[in-house]
């Protein structure tokens, strides 16, 4: 496919282009967990969009350099052990702010899209409802799998008759045939 047509963008409101757009914006775990090998940096914490962490890891490895060029490395060792250990709990701590960014996201995008309900509605029909009840009256007329004509009527079968209607058929055939056998014989066992 030409860059040209993966460029193009339609960008409608339908479920393809929300869903496009979500698995775009989706944080994933291997980035999460490839950028907190720069710890030191903060880059882990960028990505999770947690400004203020980031900027704390960059302050203490700052901070660990400044002391370790000026008095030496175990002057350093405070900053840098305060930034192991929140490195090691950041370990824990991504998959749930990653699962909890995703699902914020989600929420967003799929409440945030889409036609808002006409003016006055409350959840439920109000009003006029004639029409439902039209419906409702035509409906208990027909029979099942038939189409219903204006009478109310249904209309001559134009398909086969399903499984169960055979059944059905085939049962009442049964029944009437023992019903006829049991006449006959109590003909035969009186007369």
């Amino acid at each position: 496919m030409s860059r040209a047509w993966q460029r193009l963008d339609l960008e409608g409101a339908g479920l393809q282009t929300l869903n496009r757009e979500l698995t775009r914006r989706l944080k994933r775990r291997g980035v999460a967990y490839g950028a907190w090998a720069l710890f030191p940096l903060g880059a882990h914490r960028v990505y999770l969009e947690e400004r203020i962490g980031a900027a704390v890891y960059a302050g203490l490895t700052a901070a660990a350099l400044t002391l370790g060029l000026t008095l030496g490395w175990w002057a350093a060792l405070g900053p840098a052990l305060v930034e192991g250990g929140l490195a090691v709990f950041d370990l824990l701590w991504i998959e749930r702010r990653r699962v909890t960014l995703n699902k914020a996201l989600r929420k967003t995008l799929y409440l945030g899209h889409g036609a808002r309900p006409p003016r006055g509605y409350r959840g439920r029909l109000t009003g006029d409802e004639s029409y439902l009840e039209d419906y409702v009256r035509l409906k208990e007329h027909e029979e099942g799998g038939a189409q219903a004509t204006a009478g109310g009527q249904s209309s001559t079968r134009t398909r086969a008759p399903s499984f169960l209607e055979q059944e059905a058929v085939l049962r009442e055939l049964g029944r009437a045939k023992d019903e006829q056998r049991r006449r006959d014989d109590e003909d035969e066992t009186q007369g």
